[in-house]
């Protein structure tokens, strides 16, 4: 195979979501969110591998804040199976890693499949193995009821709050994400990058208002074709937490989820998050594969 990496553009998008589509069918990737995301967001720096005219390889660098100082950035490299073993996974990272330099990374995060054949691919270029993270799918046909709001509290959808609240609790929650994965970006570039993305479903995304104010939320992603939703983030404020929160507005996001006709529910969460991963139990979800995060020092 004769390959060549380089600046992944809007016309490449129903390209990179095949790759998407192979390695991490779980998530959310159409080709119009893709090129979205290839139009929009002015915080990653995508890379493709090509060979002719297909999309043979994907990897990514979500760029840091430029005022940090050697901070750890976090980056993707997804070649799919039946492409590997062809040296474009070497030099996709390769590239990735010299992007990633160049914009002052002191160290790298990625996310790796929980294979024996990832995680070497890993180890081997210098990166250490940390937390494991669980992915978990439900059955919308058996998830519970909607729980109702404690008493002062309202459930709306993201169609009835100010796009800011939403930002403001995400920014709140990101901190304690203990895989490291989520991020806090500029309201800007979040309302362009996220609030806008064409896969966001505001109908299905649901939060819990103290007034204005989001306590809990739940942000969710859908692709009707293939009738399935993914939970992208799900947070309670701090000041929030242990009120049963998060089953109410994730328990009302897969009914009305499941009402609008689709099928199945996936979402990904550290292995160590006790409190989150009870919830998904509760409401049906159930562990269908793992992955790692993996860190190297530059």
């Amino acid at each position: 195979m004769v390959f060549e990496i380089r600046t992944a553009g809007p016309e490449d998008a129903a390209g990179i979501a095949r790759v998407w589509a192979v390695v991490m069918p779980q998530l959310v990737m159409t080709p119009r969110g893709v090129e979205a995301g290839l139009r929009n967001s002015s915080t990653r720096v995508v890379l493709i591998a090509v060979d002719g005219p297909d999309v043979v390889g994907y990897g990514n660098v979500y760029l840091p804040d430029p005022e940090q100082e050697k901070p750890r950035v976090r980056i993707t490299v997804h070649v799919p199976p039946e492409h590997r073993r062809q040296g474009i996974g070497s030099a996709m990272a390769d590239a990735i890693g010299a992007e990633a330099a160049r914009v002052g990374a002191g160290s790298l995060l990625i996310v790796v499949s929980d294979d024996d054949a990832s995680k070497a691919f890993a180890t081997k270029r210098g990166f250490v193995i940390g937390r494991r993270m669980s992915g978990s799918s439900a059955e919308l046909s058996a998830v519970p009821e909607p729980l109702p709001a404690p008493d002062g509290l309202r459930v709306v959808d993201y169609d009835q709050v100010d796009p800011r609240q939403i930002w403001l609790a995400s920014t709140a929650v990101a901190d304690g994400d203990p895989s490291g994965l989520s991020d806090s970006p500029a309201y800007d570039e979040w309302l362009a990058a996220q609030w806008d993305h064409p896969d966001l479903r505001r109908d299905l995304s649901v939060a819990v208002l103290d007034g204005d104010t989001v306590l809990s939320f739940v942000t969710t992603t859908a692709d009707p074709e293939r009738r399935v939703i993914w939970s992208n983030l799900t947070g309670t404020i701090p000041a929030a937490r242990g009120r049963g929160l998060a089953k109410v507005v994730k328990s009302t996001a897969l009914a009305r989820a499941r009402d609008a006709g689709f099928v199945t529910a996936h979402t990904g969460n550290d292995a160590g998050n006790a409190p989150m991963l009870a919830v998904n139990e509760w409401l049906g979800y159930r562990v269908t594969g793992a992955s790692w995060t993996a860190e190297k020092a530059l």
